[in-house]
């Protein structure tokens, strides 16, 4: 949260916006527990605000867009059109708009580039959130791209704590020797603890954003905004 946080006032910052100065912004997280999202979006809307701005992907963004048909919404997120937030990339329509990441779209190249590090490893485990919205479409897309390079997989699912407990000791039982983390919010606020799950069981693992590897992940692979790929 802290990165997305900076990069956020930063940019506000470029436009001439600077939070108690000629703007006043208010925050509320969620922390990856997606059914508070309606409620927090429920509050601001209530207080008026003049722009609802939404980072996490499209569970925030789906959210604000159930809170209000009114004020304007800024999101990050999969593709949008998918998600119901806008009617098409060229013609938005509605109120909302932001930036399009089709980082969840990649999981299969990063199965491949997992396969390409870890030669002798035939299990490879993956983490995926159920509730997210991409994720049947993620499990599919794995278990094809596992089909054509011959490796099996052990899916493990997670959206809370204490499932994503669960999930670490079905990986751990199942022999795993390498991970994938599927792309979805809810392990973005939990990074540091999956980090070091596969730190402490010396576990090669791809992520999805550049903060993994960052925070001592081995590789992430996901669109760069400025660079194309980054890895």
């Amino acid at each position: 949260a802290g990165t997305v946080l900076q990069a956020f006032l930063k940019g506000l910052g470029e436009a001439g916006f600077f939070d108690g100065q000629n703007v006043t912004i208010e925050y509320r997280w969620a922390r990856g527990e997606y059914g508070r999202l309606p409620a927090l979006a429920a509050e601001f809307v209530q207080r008026r605000v003049n722009v609802l701005a939404t980072t996490g992907g499209e569970p925030s963004a789906l959210a604000a867009k159930q809170a209000t048909s009114t004020i304007p919404i800024v999101f990050v997120a999969g593709d949008p059109v998918k998600a119901g937030l806008v009617e098409s990339l060229n013609r938005p329509g509605g109120n909302a708009t932001g930036s399009y990441i089709a980082t969840s779209e990649m999981e299969q190249k990063r199965l491949s580039l997992l396969h390409e590090l870890t030669p002798g490893v035939s299990l490879i485990g993956v983490l995926l959130n159920p509730n997210f919205a991409d994720a049947a479409r993620q499990l599919r897309e794995l278990e094809e791209a596992a089909r054509i390079i011959g490796r099996r997989l052990v899916v493990a699912k997670a959206s809370n704590d204490e499932e994503l407990n669960v999930a670490f000791a079905l990986l751990l039982q199942q022999g795993i020797g390498a991970l994938l983390v599927a792309t979805d919010p809810y392990f973005d606020t939990r990074r540091d603890r999956i980090i070091a799950f596969a730190a402490q069981n010396r576990l090669p693992a791809v992520y999805q954003f550049r903060e993994y590897a960052l925070a001592g992940g081995l590789v992430s692979y996901a669109p760069s905004i400025t660079d194309g790929y980054q890895q």
